[in-house]
């Protein structure tokens, strides 16, 4: 049984056809106030995204997620593999955050931030506008055939896709390695690091096809984060929505007459011009209500307004609106849910950065040599080998490095029998033995507590155990 006209969006996505091939998009340059906003939120968000790489603060790169080497600067602040516990407890914040916007704004985030968007309609889509036309002339010259205009502007917009591709390719490479060594590998001879040309070629194509063939199919079928309305948005959350109670009213939608009071004979403001349809850049309907393919992007509301405004009408009829507000005119308040998610984002903003705070800028680690037993030595000295690693996460050298037992009388003695220094976001390691009298022993294995000096200066304490003779308890 065919549903009903108004509800088969329910059933189809609107960039698949009845023939469930690709029904491409082409939608109309959008403008007004809402999109100026958009534009210059855009240009600031592409200014940072494409310099946070090479930005440095104190040394350290503004932005850097080196998986490979397990190196992570966010904000310019270093954290290493013994800092995970606090990227944990930062991407379950990150969660957390974006839940309650989603559950408070909707898919805002989509329309306004998301950098796929972004490149896609302040970029990619500009130049299409500039190179094919407007909607009109971007379809008739899709339908014509191959002569020398369309080769021409084919070629011309591939090739500028390709090179804005090759751009992007390298900015994300330079959060995954560093923006230092991504110029060195640009200005050096591209043969000598033939594994990260290659990686450079697939992340353009990957871009290439993404901006140039794949666009809001991204948002539609690949983003999980679209996935997440179905279970997030609920009749209170603000979303790009139609007053269908205004534009509907008694006898829904109908053409535009002059000088016709629309709401004196119980026609909907609405005159069913289907200008929020051809602007939307997933193709979609708003008036059909809140849909999967929507990115809260605000064409269709700027275009409504643009509309309204020419017929003498109210704007407002696409806005940002809870369900509740356009159908029992509620204004917007927390409710309970926002609140709960609120106070769990709360809390772990505050256990974020207290641990923060708490983060030590040097950390040691003395572990004893595996399968080694101790040694008794002259004098009544057990002895025992181990390992070390002193971690710098300060953008200076930490020099003349010691150890001292801080807990009981003994020694440490360097296999290198010198103090060393650490190199800033670096480590050192080596091995050391300890030494302590048998007499002070009171059990076999006991922990003992040793302190890491920069000459006097003590700038980090860690705890070992020392195996010693059972006789000795």
């Amino acid at each position: 049984m065919e549903a009903p006209k108004n509800e088969q969006f329910r059933d189809s996505i609107s960039t698949i056809n009845k023939e469930g091939k690709r029904s491409w998009v082409f939608p109309k340059k959008p403008s007004g106030k809402f999109y100026k906003y958009r534009s210059y939120v855009s240009y600031f968000l592409l200014a940072f995204l494409l310099l946070a790489p090479f930005i440095k603060i104190n040394g350290n790169q503004f932005l850097l997620f080196n998986v490979l080497e397990r190196r992570f600067n966010i904000f310019s602040f270093p954290f290493w593999p013994q800092d995970f516990h606090l990227l944990v407890i930062s991407m379950i914040t990150g969660v957390v955050f974006v839940i309650l916007f989603t559950v408070v704004f909707g898919r805002l985030f989509c329309g306004w931030i998301c950098p796929q968007t972004i490149f896609m309609e302040m970029v990619f889509r500009k130049i299409e506008y500039w190179i094919d036309g407007d909607r009109g002339k971007q379809i008739r010259l899709n339908k014509q055939p191959w002569n020398a205009e369309k080769i021409k502007k084919r070629l011309l917009k591939w090739f500028i896709f390709f090179v804005i591709s090759f751009i992007i390719a390298n900015v994300f490479l330079a959060y995954l390695i560093g923006g230092d060594t991504v110029i060195s590998y640009i200005t050096g001879n591209p043969l000598d690091n033939v594994r990260t040309l290659i990686s450079l070629i697939i992340f353009t194509s990957v871009f290439y096809f993404v901006f140039a063939w794949f666009r809001e199919q991204v948002c539609i079928i690949a983003c999980p984060y679209g996935r997440l309305q179905g279970v997030l948005l609920d009749n209170k959350t603000i979303n790009v929505a139609y007053d269908y109670k205004r534009g509907e009213r008694d006898l829904g939608r109908s053409k535009f007459k002059k000088n016709e009071d629309r709401a004196a004979l119980g026609k909907g403001d609405c005159i069913d011009c289907k200008q929020c349809v051809v602007v939307c850049p997933t193709g979609i309907d708003i008036r059909n209500g809140t849909q999967l393919e929507c990115v809260n992007c605000t064409a269709c509301i700027d275009e409504c307004d643009h509309i309204m405004e020419s017929i003498n009408l109210p704007k407002g009829l696409i806005r940002y609106a809870s369900e509740e507000n356009i159908a029992e005119k509620k204004p917007f308040h927390f409710s309970a849910r926002m609140k709960g998610y609120s106070a769990v984002l709360l809390i772990l903003i505050g256990i974020l950065v207290g641990m923060l705070f708490l983060r030590n800028n040097v950390e040691a680690t003395i572990l004893r040599l595996p399968g080694q037993l101790y040694q008794h030595k002259e004098n009544n000295i057990i002895s025992n080998v181990y390992t070390f690693k002193v971690i710098n996460k300060t953008t200076k050298d930490i020099d003349n490095v010691s150890y001292k037992i801080l807990s009981h009388k003994g020694e440490i003695k360097l296999v290198s029998n010198h103090n060393f220094k650490v190199p800033k976001q670096g480590l050192a390691e080596g091995t050391l033995f300890i030494e302590i009298n048998a007499s002070v022993l009171k059990d076999d294995n006991i922990d003992i507590e040793i302190g890491v000096f920069s000459g006097d200066k003590l700038i980090e304490t860690t705890t070992t155990n020392f195996l010693g003779p059972r006789s000795y308890r």
